[in-house]
């Protein structure tokens, strides 16, 4: 009976550590996603003298956009887009509120703004 309590202690004590890693690996994963397409949007600035538009979007980055404006020097950037570690995909606006463009993740709960681990995880951040 007394080995049955200590282990109920230890997991009590252990099982909510192990959860928050497993909730920090995500946010460093959004955060390291959101840096590569932001980086890969920087490239396709570089070839075609400006950002995707809002309705372009981040698929851009992997296919050529037949919608206006075209890019004259397109080239794929990434194979394939990213879902973010909770399954959503990445939101782009252009132009941004932060910055030219931003980049973000709406967090754990998939809705904009929250605290914690629902907070959104941008690249002005």
């Amino acid at each position: 009976m007394v080995v049955l309590v200590i282990i109920g202690v230890l997991a009590a004590l252990i099982v909510p550590n192990v959860l928050d890693r497993a909730d920090d690996s995500r946010v460093t994963a959004a955060k390291t996603d959101v840096n590569n397409l932001m980086q890969a949007l920087k490239l396709y600035k570089l070839d075609n003298q400006r950002f995707p538009s809002g309705e372009q979007g981040l698929q851009a980055l992997v296919s050529k956009p037949s919608a206006a404006p075209v890019p004259g020097n397109w080239r794929p950037y990434l194979d394939k887009l990213p879902a973010d570690p909770w399954g959503n995909p990445y939101q782009y606006l252009s132009p941004g509120l932060h910055g030219p463009v931003d980049v973000l993740s709406l967090g754990a709960d998939g809705k904009a703004g929250g605290e914690g681990r629902d907070a959104d995880i941008g690249s002005w951040q």
